[in-house]
């Protein structure tokens, strides 16, 4: 695919709120984009400069099993269920040691597990 494509399908996807296969389409072709990065929009640079820096920071990448636990997480916390909560936490604790995971979680997820002790409180 030409890259002057490429940063179309972006663009478009991007203005659409298609993050997720803008995504996709940014970090299989990262490094040809940061040289072409000013004929991105500027929602478009702003993900490429988010994914740039977390894959050069190192931090793996959250698998779509690992999405789906923390999307969980943050159902059982809006209604509430603690002994969802707890069962989740349990399962799959390391997840939860990871220091940006507070980022993916809403208020109601975030405030109860660290009333748990289950992630580091902010600050």
């Amino acid at each position: 695919m030409h890259i002057m494509d490429l940063i179309s399908k972006i663009n478009n996807r991007v203005e659409e709120l298609d993050f997720a296969t803008a995504r996709f389409y940014m970090e299989e072709n990262i490094e040809a984009l940061n040289d072409k990065k000013n004929y991105l929009n500027t929602n478009a640079r702003d993900l490429l400069d988010f994914l740039t820096i977390r894959k050069e920071s190192g931090q793996p990448q959250f698998t779509r099993s690992d999405m789906a636990v923390i999307h969980a997480v943050n159902s059982y916390a809006s209604k509430f269920d603690l002994r969802g909560l707890k069962v989740v936490i349990r399962d799959h604790s390391l997840l939860f040691l990871r220091n940006d995971i507070a980022a993916y979680l809403n208020s109601d997820a975030r405030i109860i597990l660290e009333g748990m002790g289950a992630i580091q409180k902010a600050g």
